[in-house]
């Protein structure tokens, strides 16, 4: 399968400022890649490389066969872009949105009207689609913009955090036509801080910090690099946690670890589900009760925290106020 994106040595920098310190991606047709990371790790500036927003200051990529500096013309008739806010203007109604957008790529009139009416619909707001956005809820105005960026429709498309700030269900939505746009043969590059996004959505992830990529692979392969299953138990007298650690010494397939607020202990163990008898009945030998056990497989969090020592932050800087509306050029 050959590749839609395709980056060696990126570099960004802003002054003394490296947003991004050397980035390799690549990304098969047809896939959906997650570029995950806090604020401030790069991911923006790697999707405004990429999308002719901004030049590299070193390194090299290609976006559809073409090259992002080179050929940025023929890069932009093949992209869409979401970025973190609305592009969206308040003041039209959704119909007009996007044959605004439709004579900005100089499509054909009729190809537009027509285009428009099938997004429309796609994205379930044909009902809302004579009413100014003023009046459209967080969730559409995000599906809105998602249907101009697919106005000209793209083969490759950039969504940058497109589901910050929604509520959960507009979130579910959002991922529902992601998945549809990729069924259709649509390659994505998806930026998110959301763990769950990028494990719901994505075929590989790419985690980057800093300005570098520090781990790339599917879900499954970054899970496994930080540890198989684990017992996490919750012992009812957290005075007993070091006899609980005592008694499952010999289960154990590397360190426990105890927290004494909690009265939680986590034990590595190998084996799966079949751990748990033997674990109970060590804890019933040692007279030890507990509130609560469970297997726990290790998750995105567990990856994050273990590759760049601190939890995502699942919290976006809040979008700038408007302070009036801007007069667009005739």
């Amino acid at each position: 399968m050959s590749l839609a994106i395709e980056a060696r040595g990126v570099e960004k920098h802003f002054g003394e400022v490296k947003a991004l310190a050397g980035v390799d991606l690549d990304v098969q047709q047809g896939s959906v890649v997650g570029l995950l990371g806090p604020n401030g790790a790069g991911k923006t500036t790697m999707v405004k490389v990429l999308s002719t927003l901004l030049l590299p200051t070193a390194g090299s990529a290609k976006v559809g066969g073409f090259d992002v500096v080179t050929q940025a013309d023929e890069v932009r008739h093949t992209i869409g872009l979401t970025g973190q806010y609305a592009a969206v203007d308040e003041y039209l109604t959704g119909r007009e949105n996007l044959h605004l957008f439709g004579a900005l790529y100089h499509l054909p009139p009729a190809q537009v009207r027509a285009r428009a009416e099938e997004l429309l619909e796609q994205f379930t707001l044909t009902d809302a689609a004579d009413r100014t956005l003023k009046t459209y809820s967080g969730g559409m105005r995000r599906r809105l913009d998602l249907a101009a960026s697919l106005i000209a429709a793209p083969s490759i498309l950039f969504l940058d955090e497109p589901t910050t700030g929604l509520d959960p269900r507009s979130r579910l939505g959002m991922w529902e036509v992601i998945t549809s746009l990729v069924q259709q043969g649509t390659t994505v590059l998806l930026t998110t801080q959301y763990l769950e996004e990028a494990d719901q959505l994505a075929d590989r992830i790419v985690v980057i910090d800093k300005g570098l990529v520090i781990a790339n692979g599917t879900s499954d392969e970054l899970k496994s690099e930080v540890g198989g299953d684990r017992l996490e138990i919750v012992i009812s007298d957290g005075a007993r946690l070091n006899d609980a650690q005592s008694a499952l010494a010999r289960i154990a397939s590397g360190d426990i670890v105890t927290t004494d607020v909690s009265r939680t202990l986590l034990a590595p163990i190998s084996g799966g589900s079949t751990v748990l008898p033997e674990a109970i009945r060590a804890l019933d030998a040692a007279g030890v009760k507990f509130d609560d056990i469970a297997l726990r497989r290790p998750t995105l969090d567990d990856v994050f925290l273990s590759l760049t020592g601190h939890v995502a932050e699942e919290e976006a800087e809040p979008a700038p106020k408007r302070r009036g509306r801007k007069k667009r050029a005739a």
